[in-house]
């Protein structure tokens, strides 16, 4: 039996890359060429984690976080050449999708629908069974393909579809996949293609002492999949409605707090099916990544609910969340998984009374620290070693972008702090203290390795459009670099 590396026991770092951005020729960065580079370009470095965004279905405003499937890939990332070598060259359009450092998700979504179709036509015998075969090994495909297909065939929310349609029944479904057979052929295939090539790319990396590190939102989207084809899991009314929505509240950032708009879960409902839904969840993550990063993990302490409709946040409640019992029985069923627990936000005693009975480590967020007049618990100096310590987010600006944007006086301090010189990167020093620290995981966006602005982060929360649309420009990821990162990576011992 191979034994299973514990990643997250010993001092590592690594870069926070979402597939999105990586190079490439055809608009967005895929699973092929670029990702293989990526990962040589982590081992060139001394890195141990490529850290990505959730790789499901882009939802809302092309966010990650709002995908129509918890279980899905994200066809945009297949790659077109090596769907070419197998189903023929000429499948691949000429022209990019987009501009070089932006992706045009609009056209670039027309294109890739337009190549998988090509290749779906193509598909032998061989890749039938194949397909078959992938089908038959997960349970949440034959719901999504049929979902996609009748979302393509009456394009509005789950919700507003007929009656018969909406709630499941057996007929209405029956009929739809006889109408819709070839599209959810169709939709199966693009999920296969899609895992065939991630698994290739996760098997790279592993083999080359990379592990991936992922991302598992919290909440699943309303307009999704999963809500549709098991409603009973989540706080909708007879109208299957959210009767409560997910948020957070009025902040010192927003006054009004934020309305995220999610379905909140039916944790009693769970509880008494011993979480399954989850712990099919959190398994396919397993599958899929090494290391699990469980967004807002507060949430699983008390979750706060806002009333369906409400216009702000200010109107919400928190109510209790599952608790530990809802860790115990995933670390039973699935063999403890590795997890980074997102526990940024409001965070209250009970939930460091949760993180600390989990084991799981917290996040530190550099970015977060260096207020002169407060004493900060994201200041290096106070970490223990069972956490991971980021420069910053994707939610975050870039480490050089924050830096220009801050107070003289938190200047001032963060210089004193972290012994920056006058004509010192404040990237590079952000780097420095995260990497220098007593944190075992230490991760950066790739923009603070590469010094980059603010015009270049990934998301702005809050902000629904222009959002998950920066991408490295080719040429950036050079020998140099890697060699400036494994010098600063060797020096403190990861």
């Amino acid at each position: 039996m191979t034994r299973r590396i514990k990643w997250m026991a010993r001092r590592r770092a690594g870069a926070l890359m979402p597939v999105f951005s990586l190079p490439g020729a055809y608009g967005i960065g895929t699973l092929g060429r670029s990702a293989y580079e990526f990962i040589d370009f982590i081992c060139e470095a001394g890195l141990s984690y490529w850290q990505v965004l959730p790789l499901g279905p882009a939802g809302k405003g092309y966010s990650p976080y709002s995908s129509p499937s918890s279980f899905a890939g994200n066809p945009l990332f297949i790659d077109w050449e090596l769907a070419g070598q197998r189903f023929g060259g000429d499948i691949v359009p000429a022209k990019p999708a987009s501009l070089p450092g932006r992706i045009d998700y609009a056209s670039l979504s027309r294109q890739s629908d337009c190549v998988l179709r090509r290749a779906f036509a193509r598909m032998d015998n061989d890749a039938a069974a194949s397909v078959r075969h992938f089908a038959e090994s997960r349970a949440w495909l034959a719901d999504y393909a049929l979902y996609e297909a009748i979302r393509a065939d009456d394009t509005r929310q789950w919700h507003e579809w007929p009656e018969p349609l909406k709630r499941r029944d057996p007929s209405a479904l029956s009929l739809a996949r006889d109408r819709l057979r070839s599209q959810i052929d169709y939709h199966a295939f693009a999920q296969w293609l899609f895992f065939e090539q991630w698994s290739a790319v996760k098997a790279y990396a592993n083999e080359r002492g990379v592990a991936i590190v992922g991302d598992t939102p919290i909440y699943a989207a309303l307009n999704s999949a999963d809500v549709w084809a098991d409603p009973g899991q989540f706080q909708l009314d007879d109208d299957l409605s959210p009767t409560e929505i997910s948020g957070c509240p009025p902040d010192f950032f927003n006054a009004d707090g934020q309305l995220w708009e999610n379905p909140l879960y039916r944790w009693d409902v769970m509880e008494r099916d011993g979480y399954d839904w989850w712990t099919r969840r959190l398994g396919a993550a397993a599958e899929m990544f090494d290391v699990t990063r469980i967004d807002h993990f507060r949430g699983f302490e008390a979750y706060y609910a806002i009333p369906s409709g409400a216009s702000t946040a200010r109107g919400g409640r928190w109510r209790p969340g599952p608790g530990y019992p809802f860790f115990e029985r995933i670390k039973k069923a699935l063999s403890d998984p590795e997890v980074i627990a997102e526990d940024l936000g409001d965070i209250t005693p009970g939930v460091r009374k949760l993180l600390k009975r989990t084991g799981y480590p917290g996040m530190k967020v550099l970015q977060f620290a260096f207020d002169p007049d407060a004493d900060s618990d994201y200041l290096p100096h106070k970490y223990e070693r069972n956490c991971a310590v980021y420069t910053g987010t994707h939610d975050n600006d870039t480490s050089k972008g924050w830096y220009d944007g801050i107070s003289a006086k938190e200047r001032r301090f963060f210089r004193l702090y972290t012994n920056m010189g006058r004509l010192a990167s404040p990237s590079w020093s952000m780097i420095r203290a995260a990497w220098s620290s007593a944190a075992n995981t230490a991760i950066a966006p790739m923009q603070d390795f590469l010094e980059l602005g603010g015009d270049c982060r990934v998301n702005v929360p809050g902000v629904a459009d222009g959002n998950w649309g920066w991408r490295v420009r080719e040429g950036l990821l050079t020998y140099g670099l890697a060699k400036k990162i494994r010098a600063i990576t060797e020096l403190y011992g990861r």
